[in-house]
């Protein structure tokens, strides 16, 4: 028995009523344990974190997958979690501390970690509540935390397998280190800002006797960062250039340091590029580092001048004046007083002692200044989260050996075992794994995996599992110091698929669960999480995670920029949600998505998909008021009726062109192919062509058909769908959301197909013509077909008063039309004429739509002559040359629509 529902359609009522109800019944996690599994992992959110459109979009993808494979039969496991996010989680515990006056450096590490932990406990659950507002049907009860005490035993078995392998190792190498955390950081924390700044010119005078060819006793370096010339080792210059060729091997004495270093040659100096000689600093720059090291120079060996925040410290060579020691690099960022940086009083001593040469430039005036140095724009690095920039500097830390762990993952991508979708991606992923530098594992934080290796008086490493073990490594008597570092929180998450299934204890849940079947993660973490998952994978369990991965783009603003908190322009999903509910949001992320492009917000389209339910309720209602209920059967019922038999076939078609479009990963495809069956076929045809003949079979048909809807619109729309199915019967044991998938048992029947396409063709002709020519839409017309087809003759004798009803034509006769006005219009092969004699002003009508062409043909000739100048695209606004194409876009079907009208009128 079906239950009325209310005129108005609420989703803040129905979304917050059946998530507690399938969260409570564990709906999310049937038992089917002989069922096939389909397992997906969720990219793990930082637990400080809260939902941004980019989870929006990455989470209602999975779900969508995971509820159409739940309806399919499968036991889907989604697992769910948060990463303990080990920077971002540790400053929102200090962050706290300093608003009482308080700071880390007051608590032990473990009374400080504590607090970490006590504030994961009422606080940490922000976005998984929001999760669970839009919809995604999560297996809570086995929700992970990447500190929990058996994901944590995963990743220190993983560091000491790796290790026992000769896998990882500590090495001293350039890192990017925040001076303000005083931590290193990935690469992916580290975001590149354009900052005024300057290009300094320098002499560096050669030793003694020494001169280039021209007679310059010095050599000309430049750099955006003078302060590091206080560790230079070496000037570089290419190999090929004449200019420098005679002083390779010999050597420059450096100002204010007075170190002498070598004249190296090295492809890495451009001849073209400024003077064509590069100072090279390997202790502070990722290149020079390289350099250094093609020179001969060892790590150990690279001179380093910062401490850990950013302030100068002495070389090992002891060649920075004392008057240097513990300035700050530059002046914007100096910690304690006034004064200069190192920066300034490095350009300053320089300009004094002779060696800066200076920048000339000309004024608006015309008039020739003098600047120390010539103004720049700087691509610099800041970390994303301490805010200031970024310090290349050369520490002990721990490295995976990435290029060896690679070449599983690369195998497998290039012999198909990995798919990667779209497959454009797989260009970018060999070019990063096939190039993978050393991977830096090791955070110099409190809160996080702590590195398990213990250091004898020597700093002889001893790596294990537990202490005791370590002791037992270094024998009785030997005094071991904990390191001090953690793990960065990528490598325990790289571990992700197999440690949430218990890996490696829980055996039954890994064998079942493992591989997954798909990763659906952003283009964004391809390297940081994916990539690493794969060699995580391989070298775990000898398997790969996933055989499937999909990349999909970012939500960009309405514009196409970048959505960014400094531009104003970030969308939160929640007030989405709020306004049109979660399953329109859902509907538009699926619809919008289109195999990896970025999706432009555009919040008219998910409020369009706030009516497309609406739509669908309203249709639901209708049913219900015409006696139409539940379906007794997954199979299509038994039908005589055209229409009837039509509609079963066109369920059959949207259910297999839906599995194509999901199986190839296409969710725009998947979600437009119910979209338009829902709203083009069931609402806005089939109701209409079954108004007024509601007997036993039309009911029956109907009533599947409708389910069959729900079912289908289900993984995309999970919260309407619920409520509709359990209004239209009662069926509280037979949730939809475990309901089963279509099977409808039946073929489309093409005479059926073809009479109701017909009729629908004839009826959408009409409408258009009328309204292309201004007639009244309840105006009642006369046909005319003077050869009709067998189809054509069997469609209007069975169907007058549908046509009459829809298309408001009537009578319409097999005969020649008589003479005078008329327009044409076609339903399949058959062409009618409908006499327009007293309805309209034929000639004031062609008038009109000839003078609305001409508008909209000069028109499009000025847009599309902008369009076709080179200067306008380029130099333009985005979005005027963006508005500029659909103004053009639509003159452009403007001039086909009136020329088709004026076609009709002969």
């Amino acid at each position: 028995m079906t239950t009325e529902l209310p005129k108005t359609f609420d989703p803040a009522d129905i979304e917050a009523r059946w998530y507690a109800h399938w969260e409570k019944n564990g709906l999310f996690r049937p038992e089917r344990p002989d069922a096939e599994a389909y397992t997906i992992v969720n990219p793990p959110p930082n637990v400080t974190g809260s939902l941004h459109i980019g989870h929006a979009l990455d989470n209602t993808l999975q779900d969508v997958m995971i509820r159409y494979e739940r309806l399919r039969g499968k036991d889907a496991l989604w697992v769910v979690g948060t990463d303990h996010a080990g920077i971002a989680t540790q400053m929102v515990v200090e962050r706290q501390l300093e608003a009482q006056q308080d700071k880390r450096t007051n608590y032990s590490r473990e009374d400080f970690v504590a607090k970490v932990w006590e504030w994961k406990e009422e606080s940490g659950g922000t976005i998984t509540r929001q999760l669970r507002r839009l919809g995604c049907s999560m297996d809570w009860s086995r929700e992970q935390f990447t500190m929990d005490e058996h994901f944590s035993n995963a990743v220190l078995k993983v560091f000491v397998d790796l290790y026992n392998k000769d896998l990882i190792y500590r090495d001293k190498r350039l890192v990017n280190w925040d001076p303000k955390l005083k931590t290193a950081i990935s690469d992916l924390e580290v975001e590149t800002t354009d900052v005024k700044g300057h290009f300094w010119h320098f002499k560096y005078p050669l030793e003694d006797g020494v001169t280039l060819d021209d007679g310059r006793d010095y050599i000309e370096v430049a750099t955006t960062r003078p302060e590091t010339m206080l560790a230079d080792m070496a000037v570089a210059v290419h190999p090929d250039d004449e200019r420098y060729r005679s002083v390779v091997g010999k050597h420059v004495v450096l100002p204010i340091t007075g170190r002498r270093v070598p004249i190296v040659a090295d492809e890495h100096a451009d001849p073209e590029l400024g003077s064509g000689a590069v100072k090279i600093t390997p202790g502070h720059d990722f290149n020079d580092f390289d350099v250094g090291k093609r020179a001969g120079f060892q790590p150990a060996e690279m001179l380093n001048m910062l401490d850990a925040e950013a302030n100068v410290c002495q070389t090992a060579d002891g060649l920075v004046p004392e008057e240097f020691l513990g300035l700050h690099r530059f002046r914007r960022e100096k910690i304690v007083g006034e004064g200069d940086g190192a920066r300034e009083l490095v350009v300053k001593r320089l300009k004094e002692s002779g060696h800066l040469i200076p920048h000339f430039a000309k004024t608006k005036d015309g008039e020739e200044v003098e600047l120390d140095a010539e103004p720049r724009t700087i691509a610099t690095p800041f970390g994303d989260r301490g805010g200031v920039v970024i310090e290349p500097w050369l520490t002990d830390q721990w490295y995976v050996d990435a290029e060896a762990l690679a070449k599983k993952p690369i195998e497998a991508v290039k012999n198909g075992e990995i798919e990667i979708v779209p497959k454009s991606w797989e260009k970018t992923f060999f070019n990063w794994m096939e190039n993978i530098q050393p991977w830096c594992v090791s955070r110099q934080l409190w809160w996080g995996h702590r590195i398990p290796a213990w250091y004898d008086a020597d700093g002889k490493a001893y790596v294990a599992m537990t202490e005791a073990e370590a002791q037992a490594q270094a024998g009785d008597g030997v005094t071991l110091t904990r390191d001090e570092d953690v793990l960065d929180t990528w490598f325990s998450s790289a571990l992700w698929p197999f440690a949430t299934l218990g890996w490696p204890d829980n055996t039954d849940l890994v064998e079942k669960h493992y591989p997954n079947d798909l990763l659906i993660s952003g283009f964004d973490i391809l390297f940081f999480w994916d990539a690493r998952m794969m060699m995580a994978g391989y070298f775990n369990t000898g398997r790969a995670p996933w055989p499937k991965l999909y990349l999909h783009g970012l939500v960009r603003a309405a514009d196409g920029a970048k959505m960014s908190k400094s531009k104003g322009n970030v969308v939160d999903p929640l007030g989405l949600i709020d306004q049109y509910g979660a399953d329109a949001l859902r509907f538009f992320m699926a619809a919008m998505e289109s195999q990896g492009r970025d999706i432009k917000m555009d919040e008219k389209r998910v409020e369009g998909y706030r009516n497309f339910a609406t739509k669908l309720w309203n249709a639901t209602r209708f049913c219900q008021s015409n006696g139409i209920g539940a379906s007794a059967s997954i199979e299509a019922p038994a039908a005589s009726h055209a229409v009837n038999r039509w509609i079963i076939g066109e369920v059959v078609e949207t259910k297999q062109a839906l599995d194509a479009a999901l199986a190839d990963l296409r969710f725009d495809a998947a979600a437009n192919t119910i979209y338009h069956f829902v709203w083009d076929r069931f609402c806005d045809w089939y109701i209409e062509l079954i108004k007024g003949n509601f007997d036993e079979e039309t009911k029956a048909v109907a009533g599947w058909a409708l389910d069959q809807i729900l079912v289908m619109l289900h993984p995309f729309m999970p919260f309407i769908t619920e409520e509709l199915w359990s209004k239209q019967g009662d069926r509280s044991d037979y949730p939809l959301i475990t309901a089963k998938w279509p099977d409808p048992k039946a073929t489309v029947n093409p005479q059926a197909k073809a009479e109701i396409d017909w009729l629908i063709a004839l009826t959408s002709a009409t409408r258009t013509a009328k309204n292309e020519l201004g007639i009244a839409p309840g105006a009642k017309l006369e046909a005319y077909c003077a050869a009709p087809s067998a189809l054509a003759r069997s469609v209007v004798d069975a169907n007058a008063a549908a046509i009459e009803r829809l298309a408001r034509l009537t009578p319409v006769q097999f005969a020649e039309a008589p003479s005078g006005a008329a327009m044409q219009i076609a339903a399949g092969d058959d062409a009618f004429v409908i006499p327009l004699e007293g309805v309209i002003d034929i000639e004031a009508e062609k008038a009109r739509l000839t003078k609305a062409m001409e508008a909209s043909q000069k028109e499009f000739g000025s847009l599309n002559g902008r369009l076709s100048n080179p200067n306008f695209v380029e130099r333009a606004k985005p979005e005027a040359v963006e508005k500029a194409r659909a103004d053009a876009a639509f003159h452009a079907a403007e001039i086909d629509r009136l020329r088709a009208a004026l076609a009709r009128l002969g």
